[in-house]
Formats: structure tokens, C-alpha cells, sequence
């Protein structure tokens, strides 16, 4: 068995008093003051990049200045832990929300990033965790291009000790700007193998018209064939169908779930200010209204906080190590399927509420609203939305306690 590198001597970390060092406390600060200032800076360019073939760079320049890009990694590796230290969930989910309320592209891209350091400290070796966290200091950019149509990858063994990639992956958003891509595909006897695409040093085909679409489009989610790519065992993350190992993989939805949430923030602020504009505040239904947004919003963050609490209580590591089974991993597998549903509805509700708050006016280019509306329609159509559904019924339905007790 490989030694993790984030191996507990005898005094588990379990055993430490909660809370965070004054130090800790004031760079997590720091880092969400800066999420909220890129935010806004993003979200004044937002209009400008509305288009395929644009792409956030200098919001990601800017993540890089303030180490938003290293900040996933371990404490250990120069990082905060964002993503993958429990206690730092709060805060992590905190500057998604952030980043989604300044542009939704820029929060989806970013995710993928959390997400793709978090599968590598999770999974990888020691010594690939060192390789991939010097990459994230240096600013490369991660992501997970996990989609794919029938003409997905396969990868093939080569007497040599190395691999062949054949197909494509679809929605690779953050094409031509991520250069640590997670492109994870099928083996010969059908397992499913992660490994890290080092872009700069392969040739891909890259298909920008395949992206043409209503919202999301600076995204830059488009379609990569990797036919004749040629991998080593050091670019290899994990054993066959780690990927889809619980907790990790449902209990990540979280994050989405934030910058969705982001969006709908993105959303209150500019209909308030639009009838702020309009001299509409006085009316009766219009208050109605925005009390309605205003309470789904607050819904959004205690569904938040309260899955960084289960996060928390589970491991001190998110979702623990593969190694280890700290918990009941399908109680967090339930409360995330929970969060991410409730959100999907609750951005759902606030565009509704906004477009009949704003009305026809409001919807036309070049108001803010039409574009958040249609990034957030696009971005909400995650898949498997009713296996997490059912998925928390079966839980439910599975339990023999009060329901009081049941996320205790």
C-alpha cells in the first residue's frame, strides 16, 4: 500500500481541538477578500468576454497573484487545504459563491481546478502530489474533463510500460488555458483509470465549433481528441475506478452547488439595482418578490454551511483518505445530493422571481440579467440530477432513527 503523505502520527488530528490558528484565520481572510474582489472585477467584464473563443485569463492571472491557485493544496505543500483540509470547507465554498457571482464561466473553470488537486492529494502518489502541487504553485491550471459521447477514451497499455490515449472528451471547459487536465478513460478489461494530460507536452485536436452555446460561452468547453497521446505511469492517478469512489465523487457536488448559488446572488443584486433604477421599490409585489429571492438566497447558504459541517465531522480530510473509512460515507453522500438539489431549485425559483421582477426590458442584452440567466440555466443541467434525488429518499428510507437524528 502507498504511504500518503498526509499519514496522522498517533495523536490523530482528530484529537486536536477545533478552530483555526489566529494566522490560519487571517489568510483564509485574506483569501476570501481577494475572491470577492476578483469577483467584482469579473463581474464588470463579464459582458465584454460573453462570447466562444473568450475566456476569463486575466481573472485567472489575478487568482494566481493572490495564490487562489495553490490555496487547494495541503499545508504541508504551501497551501491553505481549500477543497481538501475539512475545516477549511466553509471558506472554500464561501470563495466559490463568490467567483460565481462575479461570472459563472470564471466559478465553473475554477471548480474544476479545486477539483482536480483534490483527486490528485486524494489519490495520487506521494510523489506525484510533490510534481502536481509544484504545478499549481507555478500557477498551471487544473481541471476535470470527465465527459464524453460514444467516441470516448480509451487507453492502451504499450509493451514499454507506457499508454495510448484514442477519442475524445466533450465540455472540456478551460481548453487551451488548463494544462493539467484530469482526461480519465477505459482500459482493455473496462476499468475506469484517471491520469493527468500534461498539454504542453502532447498534441490534441482541438474542435472550438463544437462550443455554440446559449450561456456559459466564455467557458471555452470544447471538444478534445486525444488520439495518439502517449502517457507513463507517472501521469497514471490512482487504481482503476477511484474516481468513482465514495464520498469523494458526490460529496464534491458541493462545490458546484456554490457557484451555482453565486449565480443566483449575481442574480438578486442586479434586480434589485434594476428597480432600484426603475424607482419600483414602493411596490407591493415587487417587495414580494425580492423577499422571496432574498430568503431562497439565505436558504442557499445555510445548505452550504451545513454540508461544511458534515464535511467537517467526517474526516479531517475531505471525505477522509482511501485508506481509511472514518464515517458513514452514505450520510454525506445523502446531505450532499440534499444540498445540490435544493440549490438547483432554489436557482431556478430566483430566475423566475427576477425575470418577473425585470420583465421584457430586463431581459434583453446588454442588462446583466440575461446573460446570468443564461449561464445559470446551462450550468445548472448537471447530470444524474435524479439519482441524487432518489439517492436521498434511499437514504432516508434505509434509517430507523427520528428524523431529527438523521444528519446527526
Amino acid at each position: 500500500m502507498t504511504t500518503s503523505p498526509y499519514a496522522r502520527p498517533a495523536n490523530s488530528q482528530r484529537d486536536r481541538p477545533k478552530g483555526l490558528s489566529h494566522q490560519l484565520a487571517d489568510r483564509l481572510t485574506q483569501l476570501l477578500e481577494a475572491a470577492t474582489d476578483i469577483a467584482d472585477f469579473a463581474a464588470d467584464r463579464a459582458a465584454a468576454i460573453d462570447r466562444p473563443g473568450e475566456f476569463p485569463a486575466e481573472e485567472f492571472g489575478r487568482l494566481r497573484d493572490f495564490k487562489l491557485l495553490s490555496a487547494p493544496l495541503h499545508s504541508s505543500f504551501g497551501g491553505v487545504g481549500l477543497g481538501f483540509q475539512a475545516e477549511q470547507t466553509q471558506t472554500l465554498l464561501q470563495i466559490l459563491q463568490q467567483i460565481g457571482r462575479g461570472n459563472l464561466s470564471l466559478g465553473r473553470v475554477y471548480e474544476g481546478h479545486v477539483n482536480g488537486l483534490q483527486l490528485i492529494q486524494t489519490f495520487a502518489t506521494p510523489q506525484q502530489v510533490q510534481r502536481f502541487a509544484q504545478d499549481a504553485r507555478d500557477g498551471r491550471i487544473f481541471g476535470v474533463w470527465n465527459a464524453e459521447a460514444k467516441d470516448g477514451i480509451k487507453i492502451t497499455p504499450l509493451d514499454d510500460g507506457r499508454y495510448q490515449l484514442e477519442g475524445c472528451k466533450t465540455f472540456c471547459s478551460g481548453c487551451d488555458y488548463v494544462s493539467r487536465p484530469f482526461v480519465s478513460g477505459t482500459l482493455p478489461d473496462g476499468g475506469w483509470q484517471m491520469c493527468v494530460v500534461p498539454m504542453e507536452q502532447v498534441r490534441v485536436q482541438v474542435d472550438p465549433d463544437w462550443w455554440q452555446p446559449s450561456g456559459m460561452r466564455a467557458s471555452a468547453s470544447y471538444k478534445v481528441d486525444f488520439s495518439g497521446v502517449i502517457l507513463t505511469d507517472d501521469d497514471l492517478i490512482g487504481q482503476p475506478g477511484d474516481y468513482f469512489r465514495q464520498p469523494w465523487l458526490t460529496a464534491g457536488v458541493v462545490r458546484f452547488a456554490a457557484v451555482q448559488l453565486g449565480g443566483a446572488e449575481a442574480l438578486l443584486d442586479t434586480t434589485r439595482t434594476y428597480l432600484q433604477g426603475m424607482g419600483r421599490t414602493d411596490h407591493p409585489h415587487q417587495q414580494a418578490r425580492l423577499g422571496q429571492m432574498a430568503i431562497a438566497l439565505e436558504q442557499g447558504n445555510l445548505w452550504l454551511r451545513g454540508c461544511a459541517a458534515q464535511i467537517e465531522c467526517y474526516s479531517p480530510i475531505f471525505g477522509g483518505l482511501p485508506h481509511e473509512s472514518p464515517g458513514n460515507a452514505s450520510q454525506l453522500v445523502a446531505y450532499a445530493n440534499m444540498v445540490r438539489t435544493a440549490i438547483e431549485q432554489i436557482c431556478m425559483d430566483t430566475m423566475q422571481l427576477a425575470e418577473r421582477c425585470i420583465g421584457t426590458r430586463g431581459l434583453l442584452p446588454p442588462h446583466p440579467a440575461e446573460r446570468i440567466i443564461r449561464d445559470l440555466t446551462l450550468y445548472l443541467r448537471q447530470p444524474a440530477f435524479d439519482v441524487a434525488l432518489t439517492g436521498v429518499g434511499e437514504y432516508a428510507l434505509s434509517q430507523e432513527c427520528p428524523s431529527r437524528q438523521m444528519w446527526s
